[in-house]
């Protein structure tokens, strides 16, 4: 039988820790009914550096029982308050140990231990948020005659089923359970195979502050087995999913052919990068630079299509590839890398496989395009031009450190470009006049428009997707919607 903790090592002044490795149900850590595991790899070596316990149908069965018994008993009996003190003692618990998260992210994803720990705040900040909101979700009473008494209430959901992807564990995992839990809800969440160790050291810290028993469970396990089995439960009353567009139509199908449960699906995008020929170009480059190669390129919201009015394109690519050319890319435990390794060999060579299609329709690969060093998954940042808009690496989520570059002459022609993909997640406008940064943002049919900047997420603002890019908002008070359903009751007075 594997073991279900064990002491590992990560290359920050942490040094060794104590590392969970079971599934965690019902407050506990445990092995999987099949006994299965699953191996962990490191990307920057590319060697393993543990196995964890692999959930199956008949872990995620035993995991929603265990939030069922939980929503019907203790955890409807605590107070909005009390369920605000508890993310608040988890947010604490969290930022004491804020080190130990990122060295984690960074070891298991191979994110720059930088940005980990920027991961690691923005955590922080979305429990704190969520623990804000737990006693402020009110009712309202309706008057409609002398005689009637009515009033509206938001109630829980229920068993939430939450299904999160490996770019950003840490982060996904409370983006999913702080609006759940401010919401008296109980989760089964399913982390991904390919990044499962963070989110169990969270796990720890939930037991420790003193969430009751089967409030949060974690199974990490592969989507076509673990996934399929909490879409399709009959007694999960909702799922979320972070992931790709063609995933998410997958887990609206079994959403629907089980119990029609809620649904709510942060998926995709293919995001335009906008520069008008006044904007501040050093500023333009710098965000143009954050948007596709932050998190390794590895981010829904990447801004990949990078378009220049053409006034200023020549000038525009010429100082981006010298900026690029300053990008550190190498070990993520060294403070000043700002690339580190794509997640896993299947995502390198999804990415590189993209390059070579790129490549062989004609696109011209103005930096980058190999891999970088021979250990490790480390590709190099990577710009295209001479792109046309029904190529491949125009139309499809690459997820990875490769974006194209492209021209374009006045804000109708942009638009129309800027639109032409079936995704939404995202955009952005740089410029100094304020009434074209407007009248754009108002026209780019995306969730989120950006304006002189790129990947400003705060926990207090909606995101999510038009089109293909999702169904539903996570973050600000719009998330809580995701939680809750309304109950009218009628009180006949006469």
């Amino acid at each position: 039988m594997a073991k279900l903790f064990q002491t590992l090592k990560v290359a920050s002044a942490i040094g060794q820790y104590e590392q969970p490795l079971g599934l965690f149900i019902n407050n506990e850590f445990v092995h999987g009914v099949e006994g299965k595991t699953i191996d962990v790899i490191n990307p920057t070596t590319e060697e393993k550096i543990t196995q964890v316990a692999e959930g199956t149908e008949k872990d995620i069965d035993i995991a929603v029982k265990a939030a069922r018994a939980a929503f019907e008993g203790p955890w409807s009996k605590l107070s909005p308050h009390e369920r605000s003190r508890l993310l608040n003692k988890l947010a604490d618990k969290i930022e004491e140990n804020t080190l130990l998260l990122a060295s984690v992210e960074s070891l298991d994803n191979g994110k720059a231990i930088s940005l980990a720990k920027g991961d690691v705040g923005a955590v922080v900040g979305v429990l704190r948020y969520y623990a804000g909101w737990a006693d402020k979700v009110h009712g309202k009473v309706v008057d409609t005659g002398p005689d009637r008494f009515n009033f509206i209430r938001q109630e829980p959901v229920g068993v939430c089923g939450q299904i999160i992807p490996w770019n950003f564990p840490l982060l996904m995992f409370s983006w999913k359970i702080a609006p759940a839990l401010a919401t008296g809800n109980t989760i089964v969440m399913k982390t991904s195979e390919e990044t499962p160790l963070s989110a169990l050291i969270l796990c720890k810290y939930i037991k420790e502050v003193g969430f009751p028993e089967g409030v949060v469970n974690v199974v990490q396990g592969y989507g076509r087995t673990a996934g399929a089995a909490l879409a399709s439960h009959m007694d999960v009353n909702k799922v979320a999913f972070t992931g790709s567009t063609a995933v998410g139509r997958e887990i609206m199908k079994a959403a629907a052919m089980s119990n029609l449960k809620k649904v709510t699906l942060e998926l995709g995008g293919k995001s335009p990068n906008i520069v008008f020929n006044d904007a501040d170009i050093d500023q333009a480059i710098k965000w143009a630079n954050f948007g596709i190669f932050y998190n390794n390129g590895q981010c829904c919201c990447a801004g990949s299509r990078i378009y220049v009015q053409e006034g200023i394109y020549d000038e525009f690519l010429k100082r981006f590839k010298e900026h690029m050319k300053k990008n550190v890319v190498g070990d993520p435990f060294n403070e000043d890398t700002f690339q580190g390794p794509q997640v896993s060999q299947r995502q390198f060579n999804t990415i590189m496989g993209y390059i070579e299609s790129g490549t062989s329709q004609g696109a011209v690969v103005e930096i980058g395009g190999k891999r970088h060093g021979t250990k490790g998954y480390f590709i190099e940042p990577t710009i295209f031009s001479n792109v046309q808009s029904d190529m491949k690496i125009m139309q499809e989520e690459i997820f990875g450190p490769v974006a194209s570059i492209a021209k374009f002459k006045d804000l109708d022609e942009i638009v129309k470009i800027g639109n032409n993909t079936v995704y939404g997640l995202a955009a952005a406008i740089h410029t100094r006049d304020l009434k074209l940064a407007l009248e754009a943002s108002s026209r780019l049919h995306a969730g989120t428009v950006w304006v002189n900047t790129y990947n400003s997420l705060h926990h207090a603002l909606p995101f999510g997707g038009y089109k293909s890019s999702g169904i539903g908002r996570e973050l600000g008070k719009a998330a809580l919607a995701n939680y809750t359903q309304t109950k009218t009751v009628h009180v006949n007075l006469a």
